[in-house]
């Protein structure tokens, strides 16, 4: 299971991340994802639309649905039941990533540094998210990390954009990158949703190239 979700996360190169201030948003968005030709998203628990907005998007089949900033075990369940199949935390937990094991559903923990990515490894981990990566050494320290944990797949995120995503595709290691620049909140907001299938278009293309 968890190799398989690591598959098809790094098949679509790219999550992004969402924060959703109403759950009515989720259906139009995960249509503008799509659109795009990009059929996954990491909805963040930053809001309290966080859980009806995975039911949403999950309950259309042909999504690859995570939940982030998921702090807690609780939280974990919460984002399962809602139809979650991945977990993504800023930091490592273990707590977090037991609970996930627990329910069958692949952990992506925070971890940016060689003390972190150890405890990961600990846990039985293949893949944890660099975050935040570019204030975190961004690439370089990618690379330097990617010498001693050899085999390890990471998932940057954070401060990642157009200008700089080729820095971070070029990494061997790197299994998809984060981000939010092809669901700003504001167009989210403004139920922009074309803008959203314009700019997700742009960077599958970037990635794609």
């Amino acid at each position: 299971m968890a190799q398989e979700l690591l598959e098809r996360i790094g098949a679509a190169r790219l999550v992004p991340v969402v924060v959703l201030d109403d759950a009515k948003q989720a259906a139009p968005l995960a249509d503008a994802l799509v659109a795009g030709g990009l059929p996954v998203a990491e909805v963040t628990f930053r809001t309290s639309a966080a859980v009806e907005s995975i039911k949403a998007m999950s309950a259309r089949g042909d999504m690859l649905l995570g939940a982030g900033t998921v702090l807690t075990p609780d939280q974990v369940d919460a984002a399962v039941d809602a139809g979650a199949s991945y977990i993504v935390s800023p930091g490592f937990s273990p707590a977090v990533v037991r609970r996930c094991f627990e329910r069958g559903v692949l952990p992506l923990p925070g971890a940016v540094t060689a003390t972190e990515i150890q405890a990961a490894l600990a846990e039985g981990l293949e893949a944890v998210k660099f975050f935040p990566a570019e204030t975190s050494g961004g690439a370089p320290a990618i690379k330097a990390l990617s010498g001693p944990f050899a085999g390890l797949k990471v998932v940057p995120t954070g401060g990642i954009g157009p200008k700089n995503v080729a820095e971070y595709t070029a990494i061997s290691s790197v299994l998809a990158i984060g981000g939010s620049w092809m669901v700003p909140r504001d167009a989210v907001a403004a139920g922009d949703f074309e803008r959203i299938t314009t700019l997700t278009a742009e960077a599958v293309a970037l990635v794609a190239a």
